[in-house]
């Protein structure tokens, strides 16, 4: 069985933390057992490792997300790459041809297909193993796995099986995406599911369905076309045009922390960062600034304040700010090297754009060597010590120094301890596209110094 795990997500729905590159699966806000903090991703990764899934595991992302994932996860689970983000049936399907003429996995292989922001516990990864002989017996194309709904909801995607005697798996009968409360209400009388995602089929029904599409089955081919392919889900381009699919029942934890509300449930504490709450029951402060937020006599709140904005909201309402989010501005980024947090914008008259950046590079990490076409740069190393290359020029550097890097400079850095950097960015055009990478390797280029 191949896993493969989708990463994806506007980031609007726990703004103002999550951005398009830090979606809500990346939020370091849950606790391991230990009591140290880990972010969904952490969490799905350590818990496949523990029922022996996480070395049959891809990564299907696109390429904003790389850089983070690498930073959290590491090089240990490899990465499907999609070259822009788009819905779920053009990732599974790219991902789907990967594996068919890349990695030549058997076209029988059974592949279960995951989100990666599930808040579920072990034994729903471990009923993954019966799902392939499900597959075999029942001769289904998809096998899915439905969520026994405690209460009912217009949150949820919902799978009405053809209940017919006791078992472990049942026909699908019918699929309802987001119902009203009344109609939630009939369909958990009638003992319906929660969809939660998690899609299984043998790689062969998919090769098939792409081939009846008109669309190829070899990786380069349709990573050449992927823009052409239609932005939709998975769920409604393939499982509902399904008449061979069955359920599988789950009957245990499974939440979708999609909003501040849920998300807030699973907080160890109701004050994250700085600040104090007083006669306000169930009310949470996250607060990622160095200001402090003080709350007073505000009831089943939530108050979130990060890079890029603040948010003050009635728990039960908050799920609003996706639809608030016009823009997306990246203000902090976590790297597979370290992060960074924009500090300040400005324009002058004359046009001359200045960003101000804090940048923090872990110790043994580097950035890669580079170039820019329209800014140029100013670094003053705040704390910590490091190797810094300039044009092929090899230089040790500590804090205090001052870096000058002029527009087209071939540039790097290295952090021997964590360096923390104050990066001034000069130009008429600045963005985060206006760069050139030669080398991420800094032995290679290291190698290249005179």
């Amino acid at each position: 069985m191949k896993i493969l795990l989708l990463s994806g997500g506007s980031g609007k729905r726990l703004w103002p933390l999550s951005n398009r590159v830090r979606s809500k699966q990346f939020l370091k806000m849950l606790r391991t057992d230990e009591g140290e903090p880990e972010s969904m991703i952490q969490r799905v990764c350590r818990q496949l490792d523990s029922v022996g899934l996480l070395s049959s595991t891809h990564i299907v992302t696109c390429q904003s997300q790389t850089e983070i994932i690498k930073h959290q996860i590491g090089d240990k689970i490899p990465v499907i790459c999609e070259p822009n983000q788009r819905g779920t049936f053009p990732s599974i399907s790219l991902a789907i041809t990967y594996l068919h003429s890349n990695l030549q996995v058997d076209p029988n292989e059974t592949i279960c297909v995951l989100p990666v922001d599930s808040f579920v516990d072990l034994p729903f990864y471990q009923l993954l193993y019966k799902v392939p002989d499900i597959l075999d017996i029942s001769q289904s194309d998809l096998a899915l796995l439905g969520v026994v709904s405690q209460v009912p909801s217009d949150q949820y995607g919902y799978i009405v099986p053809l209940v017919n005697g006791e078992g472990i798996f049942y026909p699908v009968l019918q699929f309802l995406e987001k119902p009203s409360l009344n109609k939630a209400k009939i369909l958990k009388n009638q003992n319906a599911l929660w969809n939660c995602g998690v899609f299984t089929f043998p790689l062969k029904f998919m090769l098939f369905y792409l081939e009846n599409k008109g669309l190829p089955t070899i990786y380069d081919e349709m990573l050449s076309i992927y823009d052409q392919l239609p932005n939709i889900g998975f769920d409604y381009e393939v499982v509902e045009k399904s008449n061979h699919s069955v359920v599988i029942p789950y009957n245990g934890i499974w939440k979708d922390l999609g909003n501040w509300d849920a998300f807030s449930e699973h907080l160890d504490k109701p004050i994250i960062g700085s600040g104090s709450i007083e006669d306000s029951p169930n009310t949470n402060i996250i607060n990622e600034l160095s200001l402090p937020i003080h709350v007073i006599g505000v009831s089943d709140s939530i108050v979130v304040a990060g890079p890029d904005g603040i948010l003050i909201s009635n728990k039960k309402k908050s799920s609003k700010i996706k639809q608030m989010i016009k823009t997306n501005q990246l203000m902090y980024e976590e790297k597979r090297w370290g992060n960074y947090r924009v500090l300040d914008r400005s324009v002058t008259e004359e046009g001359t754009q200045t960003v101000i950046k804090m940048v923090n590079v872990l110790a043994g990490q580097n950035l890669s060597y580079q170039k820019h076409n329209f800014r140029q740069e100013v670094w003053t190393v705040i704390s910590g010590t490091g190797e810094f290359i300039l044009n092929d020029k090899l230089f040790t550097i500590k804090a205090g120094d001052v870096l000058q890097i002029p527009l087209g400079a071939k540039h790097g850095v290295k952090a021997l301890t964590p360096l923390k950097i104050l990066e001034t960015q000069l130009g008429d055009r600045i963005e985060e596209e206006d760069i050139i990478r030669f080398t991420f390797s800094w032995k290679e280029a290291i190698e290249g110094c005179k």
